[in-house]
């Protein structure tokens, strides 16, 4: 049986840290458009008063060292508004975040000695946790305001 090295230990460590982070997916709920820039989309924490839903979308970013923090919140957001630009929304409305832990690597090495009846043994071991912010949120589409002074028409019934 072959004995794994160090290296091979940590290579096999690095692809299972860079596979455990997962794409953007979403749900078609209602018309998808044109694709946009994903600068162009913007996020609403609470709903704007007129807008066509087009999809739910749920996206995450996987951290090796916390349980994330904003870097990984901005991530989650960027991508969501990549996957949102994709199928031509120009609003998220952000419905939440929740954080995961979705697996550990972890190492260890020992030493022992024997002399005579004496052994002696000691060994020191590490874990370090890899967790998952995920982000949920509605795909809409946002009409544009018409100029000001235009009559406006009460919005259509969804």
């Amino acid at each position: 049986m072959k004995k794994i090295t160090w290296r091979e230990a940590f290579l096999f460590s690095a692809c299972c840290f860079v596979s455990a982070c997962a794409s953007p997916t979403h749900v078609i709920t209602g018309d998808v458009r044109p694709p946009i820039a994903p600068e162009h989309v913007v996020i609403y924490s609470q709903p704007p008063i007129y807008f066509k839903t087009i999809a739910t979308l749920d996206a995450s970013a996987s951290s090796a060292f916390g349980t994330g923090g904003q870097k990984s919140v901005d991530k989650v957001i960027s991508r969501l508004k990549i996957e949102a630009a994709k199928l031509g929304a120009n609003g998220i409305i952000l419905e939440g975040f929740s954080d995961a832990q979705t697996g550990s690597i972890g190492s260890g090495v020992g030493s022992a000695s024997a002399s005579g009846n004496t052994a002696v043994g000691v060994g020191v071991g590490g874990s370090l946790g890899i967790y998952k912010k995920t982000g949920h949120g509605e795909a809409i589409y946002v009409p544009p305001l018409p100029p000001p002074g235009t009559p406006v028409a009460p919005p259509p019934a969804n």
